[in-house]
């Protein structure tokens, strides 16, 4: 069941600062502090070991053997010229 939260004595700054924010995403107030809040609920729950993977997979990182090979090809090509 949803709950109502309800934040007081905000100071303006902040509340300017949440207010540009929405507006650059296209939200509500309401909209862009639920989106913040699913944000860092979402951040503070760890990785599963499958999902690290597949997020460096995803990423483009190399692994250190192919990160090696890359650096002997590129010595080698220098070589020659």
């Amino acid at each position: 069941m949803p709950v109502n939260l309800s934040i007081k004595n905000v100071p303006d700054h902040i509340a300017e600062r949440l207010r540009n924010r929405a507006t650059k995403n296209h939200r509500s107030l309401q909209g862009e502090l639920m989106a913040i809040l699913e944000e860092i609920v979402t951040a503070e729950q760890p990785l599963t070991a499958q999902e690290f993977l597949a997020s460096i997979r995803l990423s483009g990182l190399e692994t250190p053997d192919e990160a090696t090979k890359i650096i002997r090809n590129d010595r080698d090509v220098r070589s020659r010229t």
